[in-house]
């Protein structure tokens, strides 16, 4: 009589205990490719970004103190500060090479805050055009929980130069204790062999469309990814019809399953 009271308990308890245990925690990831501001201000930008309202921001040709002869309205400006600033959200910057009298890099925005920040190289060959790198955040969403958000921009000249960032990419980015969210310009198609291949380990939440030129798209050369596949669920994704960049913007809306203390 006492097992069968004990098995009548645990199937009346087990569902809201497990439902106890599971506490999915949803966020919003924005990412887009600047363009180093050419076409549109950084009040424009901003405006934007903070209409999305996202959790966290991955930015490339995010320029810092340049002096660009095609871009005069954005002489001498730090752009991750002041986007963070008429955004409200924290910021993280790592410059891929000097340029123009400043530098020239990525960026992150961030609701949460950015318990480590570091700026890896990704391999640079013969093949390549630019140093590029990946900048990695381990972003502390609520007290005593994490996950890693990295931004990167890919070689734009080649696939071979890719493969090996790539490579680079998922050593860096597998290591780490924290469920993981990369964004970015991968310069590379879905058939490429960097994304299909170098890329087959980690789940796609946007939308798989084309994102450049942005006023009249053909191809899709940026993606969000997370791994592990099993950690996270996808729940909605957009491409964004504006005209403040030569990329259009997307955005996903994922679920990070965890367990609660």
């Amino acid at each position: 009589m006492k097992v069968k009271i004990v098995c009548l308990f645990l199937l009346i308890v087990s569902p809201t205990f497990l439902q106890a245990q599971e506490s999915p925690f949803r966020l919003k990831i924005l990412c887009y490719n600047l363009r180093f501001g050419e076409l549109a201000s950084l009040e424009e930008l901003a405006t934007f970004i903070k209409e999305q309202d996202p959790d966290v921001v991955a930015l490339q040709e995010v320029d810092c103190r340049t002096y660009r002869d095609r871009a005069p309205q954005q002489h001498g400006k730090d752009f991750i500060t002041e986007l963070g600033f008429r955004t409200g959200l924290l910021t993280a910057y790592g410059k891929t090479i000097p340029y123009a009298g400043g530098y020239y890099g990525i960026g992150i925005l961030s609701k949460y805050p950015l318990a480590c920040v570091e700026r890896i190289y990704l391999p640079m060959t013969e093949n390549g055009k630019e140093q590029r790198a990946v900048l990695v955040a381990d972003v502390e969403f609520q007290e005593g929980h994490y996950f890693t958000f990295a931004c990167t921009h890919l070689d734009y000249t080649n696939t071979k130069e890719r493969q090996v960032q790539v490579e680079k990419l998922n050593r860096v980015l597998s290591a780490k204790p924290y469920p993981v969210i990369v964004a970015g310009d991968f310069n590379a198609t879905p058939d490429a062999k960097e994304i299909n291949e170098g890329m087959k380990a980690w789940k796609p939440v946007c939308r798989m469309e084309s994102t450049v030129p942005a006023e009249a798209p053909v191809r899709q050369i940026d993606y969000i990814f997370c791994y592990p596949h099993d950690k996270w669920n996808s729940i909605e994704a957009t491409t964004y019809r504006i005209q403040l960049s030569d990329h259009l913007p997307i955005s996903a809306v994922v679920e990070l399953k965890r367990t609660t203390k």
